[in-house]
């Protein structure tokens, strides 16, 4: 995951709940970077707990795949 941060090109990926989402045709997903958060991480607390949307926005990105543990 942490190798798709949206830098140098790279897809913008994020994780929520094991599910990991493509936000790179987000515009506000610039550069890999959204409020002061990073894509190539497991943002499940921010986006449940912080973010002013929660998951509601999520369903309008692409899911790219699953973590397994």
């Amino acid at each position: 995951l942490a190798a798709y941060n949206g830098k140098d090109g790279s897809p913008a990926y994020i994780a929520v709940d094991g599910v990991i989402y493509d936000v790179s045709g987000s515009a506000r997903w610039r550069n890999g970077d959204h409020n002061g958060y990073s894509a190539g991480n497991d943002l499940s607390e921010i986006i449940k707990n912080i973010s002013p949307h929660g998951l509601s926005v999520l369903t309008r990105m692409p899911v790219v795949g699953k973590i397994v543990e």
